[in-house]
Order: structure tokens, then C-alpha cells, then sequence
């Protein structure tokens, strides 16, 4: 499942005001106020031991990791749960016209997630990558009298034997494991191995017992609170800095998922982490994290616990990270099975290079459930809490272990009797049960989602309107501006605040197709001054929707809108072509690999079938998909992708 924002997730769009406007970004958790960023993560009882971890925990962490086969797979659509909806197809998304009439090709995109890779690029442009997994510089950090005799313990302290034993424990993942260490006689020797065991594993616990007449030092997963954890203290050095900047990589995975799984970890709440935007989940990634007083010894140690994700490059830094603050994305994508001739690829690719592509939402932008996103946005905006409520709860047949809870709420409408086959991993689901199960009303219940979930909701429909949009103005005016539409440009200039500009007789002959921007519907945006406008009431109308009254009592759902510009070029566009026999082996190197110095298996001379590996650059919130569509001018569904998987 890719649902949320494919590969990006941040605003590209011009804003109707000063600050961003979530009506073109994928919810993120990110605030401006640092003062509300979250709880502190530094109580007394985390820092001794950075997690509460818990048997329960590691169940959770099992089932959410579980990596589905990294080929691409075609969902069974043949459940006879669901008979009214199904995933959008391209057509129904609004995505129908190319931009350029070159000769496409065939190819299979994400025939491995490994096969597509996304860097993010920071506002200086520095192309992000996970290069280091240690911490801090040490002098960063002003330690306590005990924590610096941690530091001088030696590993020598204990038995070789015993520290593979810990190391096992660990890697394990065994929260009722533990390991019993012969206790020495000498005080000061047992306190030198108390220290070095929690300073070198903070997950762990020790306590000396006696065990058949002998003393041992038990280690052992920490269960709970600490009542003799002592308060590690923010580092003397770094008062101003409450925040620590790392690097997030992960494959399989979105953004917010990997997040919550960390919190979850951590035992602390998912709105201490910030980020820039959201990253496609078919994907192996690299993104900058900020987290709100979260200590790095904790963070790095994750990378024991971890499962296809890994965190590293830790530095303070004073400032978090909000939304958009980033300058694009970097992608490098293999397309594999390609069936054209080279001259035929380099072509298409050169027209991609040169002209652009239709800035379109991807699929990924509306789910690829048999529950569409936008279904759910639409009631929303519409306020019908029972409709979303139960569209969000609709059995559908993507993921079986969530079908006996869903038909349990069709049949019943009972929240305490569906609650009781809620996994513990189903969280959005769980936290509105439990809602309805109050008693709430389900406005309320529907507040116990995360904000940025449901937003996600409403910014997927308004994402629909502009593709349709978009394809109807293309289809019917053309690919050249025309007389009231709306566009911005580098050479206008034109603030955040002032809005964009009306093309007139006078001055539309200074503008391309690549100026003009369509506004994503919302209570204070301008239409173009021509028939689209027309198309855009039409359109809010056919739905039950008053263009000139998007306004909502619920502040959530009352959008101002953003704009888009139609087209959208790619930068620093390079591709090699290659042979292959064998599908599992990669044809590129992801951050995970460089740092196990992995290297690619030597190419294939006369392989069977071709590939062609593609880099480039795109601007924030704009989809890599999209543009691989122009070039092949074929489907960029899942099925259809599935169709032409041949191995």
C-alpha cells in the first residue's frame, strides 16, 4: 500500500498568504511554534534507559515492519467485502493528457521498491544521505561524575562470553530474554560492570541477585520506570540547541509510519519529530529529522532495534524543521523490462529533459485501497462524520489482517465489540473506535485521528479537482497560455501574499504554458478569468459543493486553497543503460548499502532483458511517477504495472 504522497509530499505550490498552506502538502508532523513541538523527551526515566520497551512493543513493531515481497505484487480485488468502491485508475484520477508526442515505451516501474530510490535536497541544496551512524562529537556533551566513569570502564570488565551473550540479547529483539553475568566479589568491580552495561547497552537493566547460592548480575530488557534513573542532562554546551537534527533512511516504509514506530519506541509522542516533507513508502529513502530534546545516544540506538530503517548524521541544532523546507528531491529509478531500442529511450528521455511534464498528483496522492482517499475528504468537507467514519472503517480486501474487525463494524456499527479484533498496530482505527466507544460524537471520534491523517483526506480531493481540472484545460485550450488565465513566473516575481497575476491581451506574450498555475479549490483563491472557472463551479457544484462558499465552521476543513503550475521541469536529468538476467540483483546502490560498502554485481554484457537506470531532480511535491508516465505513455497503476512484470 502507497497511500499518502508518493515520493515527495512538500509544497511546491504558491501560497495564497504568508505561511504554508496545507491544501498541497502531505501532512506532516511539523509545527512553526517550537513552544508546542511536544512533550520534552528528556523526563528522568528515559534518559538512564532511552526506551520503555515492551514485549508488547516488539509484537507491534513485528507486524507493522513486516516487509511485503519487494517484487511488485497485484492486489486480489475479487473480495466480495467491498461492491462499491475500488482504487482510482488514472482516467477517474484525472489523469489522461501527456505533454509531449514523442514515441513511448515499455517498462515496469517499482518492479522492486529497491528499484526506486529517493534523497532529499535541504534548502542549500546538500543532497541528503545517511553517511554516519555514531554520535555526536563528545565534547558536545557535559557529562555527570558517573557518566564519565561509564566512559572509562573497559570492555574488559566482562567476559568476552557475556558480551556476545548481551550483543545477542539485543540483536534478538527478545523482551523476556536476559543474560546472568557471574557477579565478582569485589564491590567496585560489580559497580564497574553495572555502568558499563547500561552505558553501552541503555536499553538494559541490571540489579545483582543471588541465583543457586551465587551472586549474579541479572540484565534484562527494562520494563517499565526506573525508579533509581537518574536525569541525564541536556548538554551544558548546547542550552540554545533544543533540538537534534539526523537523518532518517528507510525502504518500505512512509514517513509518518517510520515516525510513529519510532515514537512508539521511544515511548514519547509522535509530534517531537518534525520533517520537511513526506517520502514514498515503495522506496528506499534518506530525509533530515528533527527531534524536540530527544537525546542521541537514544536515537542511534535504535538502529539495534530497527528493521529496513536506520538513523544517523545527528547534530544540535536550535531550529526544527517545517514544512517545505526543502528545496526538491532527488530520484534515481531503475526501469526495468524496457522493450525499445536505445535511440527510441534517449528520445523520450531527451524530450522529458527538455520540455517537462504534466504536474500532476500521482496515485499515490489518493491511496491505492479500494477506499479512496478523496472519498473520505469529500465527506469531510461536506461534514458528514458518519459517512467518513465509515468509509475509513469500509472492509476492503487490501489487507486481510484488517477484514475481520472491518466486517465486524459493517455488520454491527458496535465499537467496544470491533475493538476487541483491533490489532495493537492499528492506530488510526483503534483511536476512533475508541472515540465511538466513549460515547463521542463522531465529530469527536473523528478528532482522535491525527490532524495530519485527515488532512491528508481533504488535500487528496481538492488534488482530484486540480488533475481534472488540469486535463480539461489542456484537452480544450491548449498547450499556450491564454487570455484570463493565471500564472507566476521567475520574472513577475510575485509574492506569497499578492497572488497571481491575470493574463491579458497586453501581457500574455510574455508568458509560456510553464508560467500558468491552477488553484487547488479553497476559500481564498482567485479563478481563472476565462471559462475554467466555470469548469471549477461546475465541478464543486456536480459534488455538493458552493465555490463561493468553502468556508467551514470546522476550522480543519475550511481550506484556502494554494496554486500549481501545470507543467513542471525535471533538473540534472542523466540514464545509462544496462542488461540483466537476474531481477534480484540491483542496479543501484542505495545510502544502506554505501555504508556496508556494498558494491553493484559486475554488468551484464548480452543480459536478457534491458533496463534503464534514471536520475533527477524535482522540485518539492512533485511526483517522479508522473514524469515516468510522459515518457512511456502508459499507465502508472499498480495493476497495470503488475501486467507487464515479467522475471
Amino acid at each position: 500500500m502507497d497511500q499518502g504522497l508518493e515520493e515527495t509530499g512538500e509544497p511546491s505550490c504558491k501560497k495564497v498568504k504568508l505561511g504554508y498552506d496545507n491544501s498541497d502538502i502531505s501532512p506532516v508532523t511539523a509545527s512553526t511554534d517550537a513552544s508546542k513541538l511536544g512533550d520534552r523527551a528528556d523526563t528522568p526515566a528515559e534518559i538512564s534507559n532511552p526506551a520503555h520497551i515492551t514485549s508488547e512493543l516488539v509484537e507491534d513493531v513485528k507486524a507493522t515492519s513486516e516487509c511485503a515481497d519487494d517484487t511488485l505484487q497485484e492486489a486480489d480485488n475479487t473480495s466480495d467485502a467491498d461492491v462499491t468502491l475500488k482504487p482510482l485508475t488514472e482516467v477517474e484520477a484525472g489523469i489522461t493528457e501527456y505533454f509531449s508526442d514523442h514515441t513511448g515505451f515499455s517498462a515496469v516501474l517499482k518492479q522492486r521498491y529497491s528499484d526506486f530510490n529517493v534523497n532529499e535536497i535541504d534548502q542549500e541544496g546538500n543532497v541528503i544521505h545517511l553517511t554516519d551512524m555514531s554520535l555526536p562529537s563528545e565534547e558536545e556533551k557535559q557529562e555527570d561524575d558517573t557518566a564519565k566513569k561509564a566512559k572509562e570502564i573497559d570492555r574488559s570488565v566482562i567476559d568476552e562470553e557475556y558480551c556476545s551473550k548481551l550483543e545477542a540479547l539485543v540483536n534478538s529483539k527478545d523482551m523476556s530474554g536476559q543474560v546472568n553475568i557471574p557477579a565478582p566479589e569485589d564491590k567496585d568491580m560489580r559497580t564497574k560492570i553495572h555502568l558499563f552495561i547500561k552505558q553501552t547497552y541503555p536499553l538494559l537493566e541490571t540489579k545483582t541477585v543471588e541465583i543457586d547460592g551465587k551472586k549474579m548480575i541479572q540484565t534484562f530488557f527494562r520494563k517499565g520506570k526506573s525508579r533509581d534513573s537518574r536525569r541525564d542532562e541536556w548538554p551544558a554546551s548546547k542550552k540554545s540547541c533544543r533540538f537534534v537534527k539526523f537523518v532518517l533512511y528507510k525502504e518500505n516504509k512512509d514517513t509518518m509510519d517510520a515516525i510513529g514506530l519510532i515514537s512508539k519506541l521511544l515511548k514519547i509522542k509522535e509530534n517531537v519529530f518534525q520533517y520537511a516533507g513526506t517520502k514514498d513508502k515503495r522506496a528506499r529513502t534518506s530525509q533530515e529529522i528533527t527531534a524536540n530534546r530527544v537525546h542521541p545516544q537514544k536515537l542511534i540506538f535504535l538502529n539495534k532495534l530497527l528493521r529496513n530503517m536506520g538513523v544517523g548524521n545527528l547534530r544540535y541544532v536550535e531550529e526544527p524543521l517545517k514544512l517545505g523546507q526543502l528545496s526538491g528531491n532527488q530520484f534515481t529509478m531503475v526501469l526495468r523490462n524496457v522493450t525499445a531500442i536505445e535511440d527510441v529511450v534517449d528520445e523520450a528521455l531527451t524530450s522529458l529533459k527538455t520540455n517537462g511534464f504534466i504536474n500532476y498528483f500521482g496515485m499515490q496522492r489518493f491511496g491505492t485501497t479500494s477506499v479512496p482517499t478523496h472519498k473520505i475528504g469529500s465527506a469531510l468537507l461536506h461534514g458528514d462524520w458518519k459517512k467518513a467514519i465509515n468509509l475509513i472503517l469500509m472492509p476492503r480486501n487490501d489487507f486481510p489482517n484488517k477484514a475481520k474487525f472491518q466486517m465486524i463494524w459493517q455488520d454491527t456499527q458496535d465499537a467496544s465489540k470491533t475493538l476487541l479484533e483491533v490489532p495493537r498496530y492499528c492506530s488510526l482505527e483503534r483511536n476512533l473506535l475508541e472515540g465511538l466507544k466513549k460515547k463521542m460524537q463522531p465529530f469527536n471520534a473523528l478528532e482522535r485521528i491525527s490532524r495530519n491523517t485527515r488532512m491528508l483526506y481533504v488535500h487528496s480531493y481538492q488534488a482530484l479537482i486540480w488533475n481534472l481540472m488540469t486535463s480539461r484545460r489542456l484537452a480544450k485550450l491548449g498547450h499556450k497560455p491564454v487570455i484570463g488565465d493565471l500564472v507566476f513566473s521567475e520574472s513577475n516575481s510575485i509574492s506569497d501574499s499578492s497572488g497571481p497575476l491575470v493574463l491579458t491581451k497586453d501581457n500574455i506574450e510574455k508568458y509560456s504554458i510553464h508560467d500558468v498555475v491552477l488553484p487547488l479549490p479553497g476559500h481564498s483563491v482567485i479563478y481563472p478569468k476565462n471559462e475554467v472557472h466555470e469548469w471549477y463551479r461546475e465541478m464543486l457544484k456536480d459534488d455538493g459543493l458552493d465555490i463561493d462558499n468553502m468556508k467551514r465552521s470546522q476550522k480543519d476543513y475550511s481550506l484556502p486553497g494554494a496554486y500549481r503550475h501545470i507543467t513542471v521541469a525535471p533538473t540534472q536529468v542523466s540514464w545509462s543503460h544496462h542488461q540483466y538476467d537476474d531481477y534480484t540483483l540491483p542496479l543501484t546502490l542505495s545510502d544502506w548499502d554505501l555504508l556496508k560498502k556494498e558494491k553493484l554485481p559486475d554488468p551484464v554484457i548480452k543480459g536478457k532483458f534491458k533496463a534503464v537506470v534514471l536520475q533527477m531532480i524535482l522540485p518539492p511535491s512533485c511526483y517522479a511517477t508522473m514524469a515516468l508516465r510522459e515518457v512511456l505513455k502508459v499507465d502508472t497503476s499498480a495493476a497495470h504495472q503488475t501486467s507487464l512484470n515479467v522475471t
